[in-house]
């Protein structure tokens, strides 16, 4: 192909993603997104989509991933379902005006306010999750009455392939359109307009998405991820712990932005702990057949496991086969790359502390994470962790579930991310909550307005001071 036959087609390419994004503009300014009933529809359909598609969406998720069907249900279609399940049957509440009481100030009238769609939104999804990460932040933008441009990532080709095919068959085609295609298309999107940009992957990238949505001052959540750290105390159940660590570190093979990252115990349950671990890795790391998801991250993690400076166990790299066998890694250089780089692979550092405060500081002197996990038996130790760190979410004595629980936000903090999803913060994220006030005409006494006697500014002190 020619200079001019690629500019050419690169041209037609910025041409139909303009177009696909006028179209769905044109969807909501039609009106027909805002009634409850074209929202439960939309819902409605999704739900068919999942029920409908399981096996195929399993089997675009192996050809991505190489992951099971099994896992693919827990991990994707279980979370998505449920998700659409709990905004149907709460939805009705959620788009009705909150009432706000007037103060005597401004009495006598009526207060609420009221949630409105933003517009037409852009979701960029990721590729660990493929149905996940972009289903579930479209069910809370379809649910707030908005438009949506949906782009998979292009690293999850057959999940986004299958998404562009199917679900035009179940939901308003005109009002959510997929795009295909790689980074340069996400660039191209990025220089149009929305009302809201919703992403999901790297720091790096969140920050490039917010540079580029901050010319046309689009809000945006970001849906980053970060180094979550797991402390471990001397008071925590050790066998408990160490197979809850290594079954979340084992999921979709560690490639999951809420996985542990590295863990800190302290000094007195060291051995015990990487005695079990060393056990509990290989075991369900065996149970998993999701791979690297391509040549590029097998290489960073083998990249990973070089010159970090400490003991390591496992870690076996099949470049074949993309997979890299479950790894711990004990004692690392606390400024190696495997301690300063998101991990995004079943690797496993450990470090040991000699209290929960060293642990703490040492949480405390990197970026804010996605997730910190803590085991331990102490309520006052549980009370210091959660006053003393900051995170997107803290989850006790497990790991993971807190995604399960669509009541409670889903989001990160600094580096990890801005803003939230999930339930009625997913709603609450695609929605403008519009602020209304109702005065009557009458009565309209004229020493309500300027100048003001001095008995007139005693009364307005008093009522607005």
């Amino acid at each position: 192909m020619t200079t001019t036959e690629t500019a050419s087609a690169t041209s037609a390419r910025q041409s139909d993603i303009r177009a696909d994004v006028e179209l769905a503009r044109g969807a909501f300014a039609s009106g027909r997104t805002r009634p409850l009933s074209w929202r439960i529809a939309q819902l409605e359909g999704l739900l068919r989509f999942i029920d409908e598609s399981e096996s195929e969406i399993a089997a675009a998720i192996a050809d991505d991933l190489g992951r099971s069907p099994m896992a693919t249900f827990m991990a994707d279609i279980g979370p998505v379902r449920h998700e659409i399940r709990h905004t149907l049957s709460r939805l009705a509440g959620w788009v009705r005006p909150t009432p706000v009481r007037v103060s005597a100030a401004t009495a006598p009238g009526k207060a609420w306010s009221l949630p409105e769609p933003k517009g037409t939104v852009l979701i960029l999804g990721t590729w660990n999750f493929p149905l996940l990460l972009t289903v579930q932040p479209l069910a809370s933008a379809l649910a707030a009455g908005n438009t949506v441009v949906l782009k998979p990532s292009d690293l999850a080709n057959a999940t986004g392939a299958l998404l562009a095919r199917l679900l035009p068959r179940y939901v308003d085609p005109e009002a959510v359109r997929v795009v295909l295609g790689d980074g340069k298309v996400n660039r191209v999107l990025l220089e149009q307009r929305f009302d809201h940009i919703f992403f999901t992957g790297s720091t790096a990238v969140g920050k490039a998405v917010m540079t580029a949505a901050a010319q046309h001052l689009t809000p945006v959540t970001l849906e980053l991820g970060g180094k979550s750290p797991v402390i471990v105390t001397a008071d925590a159940d050790i066998e408990v712990a160490a197979r809850r660590i290594a079954w979340a570190k084992s999921i979709n093979a560690g490639q999951t932005c809420i996985a542990p990252d590295y863990v800190l115990v302290e000094d007195a349950v060291r051995p015990k702990l990487v005695e079990r671990l060393l056990a509990e890795l290989p075991a369900h790391g065996a149970n998993d057949t999701t791979h690297i998801v391509n040549e590029r991250h097998l290489e960073r993690l083998a990249g990973a496991l070089t010159g970090h400076g400490g003991e390591q166990f496992g870690g076996a790299i099949d470049r074949d086969k993309l997979t890299v066998a479950p790894a711990l890694v004990t004692d690392p250089d606390p400024e190696s790359e495997l301690m300063r780089e998101e991990i995004f692979g079943p690797i496993l550092p450990l470090l040991s502390v000699a209290s929960v405060r060293d642990a703490v500081d040492f949480v405390n002197q990197r970026p804010k994470p996605l997730a910190l996990y803590l085991f331990t038996s102490s309520r006052e130790t549980e009370r210091t962790v959660l006053e003393q760190t900051s995170s997107g979410a803290v989850v006790v004595n497990h790991l993971l579930y807190h995604l399960l629980v669509p009541e409670l936000p889903f989001g990160g903090v600094g580096d990890s991310g801005l803003g939230s999803y999930h339930g009625k913060h997913g709603f609450d994220t695609f929605s403008h909550h519009k602020a209304v006030l109702r005065k009557p005409a009458r009565p309209d006494p004229s020493a309500a307005y300027p100048p003001y006697g001095r008995g007139m500014q005693k009364v307005l002190r008093r009522l607005m001071g």
